[in-house]
């Protein structure tokens, strides 16, 4: 049963900013402020940084309305998430914006997704806008056509993480992002849960923020150019892993079990790590990995001796 819708739209003091740290670098707190002054609170989760680094963080308590929450490890985006939504929800907050700690938010970002969501009339069905953005060079992501139209917004089957706006009324109905994704894919499986539920998930046409999925890079291939995103051996595990569980529990169209593929996708992968990726051989044995855990249910932390645990932003 869905909650009931608004009595109005929402004001920016209703909105909290909930950002995950992981070793964040000097430019950090200069865009914590950014976010701090289009919202009524920020909840920033720091994922096991090292006392140095804290230090940092806790000169943010300047800013007003400003919580720093320490784990002590790295306890992975989905379980930073959830603890960031269950001090919103303490908070009396009704949406989050969830946010990664490289993420460049523009200046009126809340109040545009907040315009979303008036213009959309969909009230209480929404359960996450999320935002377009512009990678570190101002490339926008995919540029759609609907602006043209005068649409500030479409309908999609998931958003990045980073950027979006979360109704916490529908998170108290889906329930949290899942723990045992650990990272990557743990904003999808969300979304797919969502609209299962009979939420909608909309997106902003025009790009409200700067953010880079990994490191990515260009390439001409023949009379195309292929982009990769030169992620970690550890992200390319996750990536396969829990691609491989949404394959398994949401399906997707077209004919064949999704064990097919599943590795299907790993090799393709696969292929372009090999054209384009530094550090092969580590890639492909994670990506291997990944696909055999997920087979054999095992989630969580990567299980692997001596390795450091990933920053969610490799």
């Amino acid at each position: 049963m869905h909650p009931d819708p608004p009595a109005r739209p929402p004001a920016q003091s209703d909105v909290c900013a909930v950002l995950v740290a992981y070793h964040p670098d000097d430019g950090f707190p200069a865009r914590v402020a950014a976010i701090a002054a289009q919202v009524g609170a920020t909840f920033i989760i720091d994922n096991g940084s090292t006392d140095e680094e804290l230090a940092g963080l806790r000169e943010l308590a300047a800013l007003p309305a400003l919580t720093l929450i320490r784990n002590f490890a790295n306890l992975g985006i989905a379980r930073a998430l959830n603890i960031g939504a269950r001090h919103a929800l303490a908070g009396g907050y009704a949406w989050a914006l969830l946010l990664d700690q490289d993420t460049r938010v523009d200046p009126d970002m809340v109040a545009r997704l907040i315009a979303v969501y008036g213009s959309s009339r969909l009230d209480g069905r929404v359960a996450a806008i999320g935002s377009r953005y512009r990678d570190p060079t101002g490339r926008a992501m995919d540029a759609l056509r609907l602006e043209a139209r005068g649409e500030d917004w479409q309908e999609v089957e998931s958003v990045i993480t980073s950027g979006s706006l979360l109704s916490l009324a529908a998170y108290r109905v889906v329930g949290p992002f899942r723990d045992d994704f650990f990272i990557d894919h743990v904003d999808t499986e969300y979304c797919f849960r969502a609209r299962a539920a009979g939420y909608r998930v909309l997106e902003t046409v025009l790009p409200l923020m700067s953010h880079s999925v990994g490191a990515p890079t260009a390439h001409r291939l023949l009379w195309s150019t292929t982009w990769t995103t030169n992620h970690s051996p550890d992200r390319r595990y996750y990536i396969a892993r829990n691609n491989t569980v949404l394959l398994r529990e949401y399906g997707t169209s077209g004919r064949g079990p999704w064990q097919l593929k599943s590795i299907v996708r790993c090799l393709r992968l696969c292929k372009r790590i090999v054209y384009f990726e530094d550090d092969k051989l580590a890639k492909i044995l994670a990506v291997m990995q990944g696909w055999w855990d997920a087979m054999r249910g095992r989630m969580g932390p990567r299980r692997r001796h001596a390795v450091k645990p990933p920053t969610p932003h490799a």
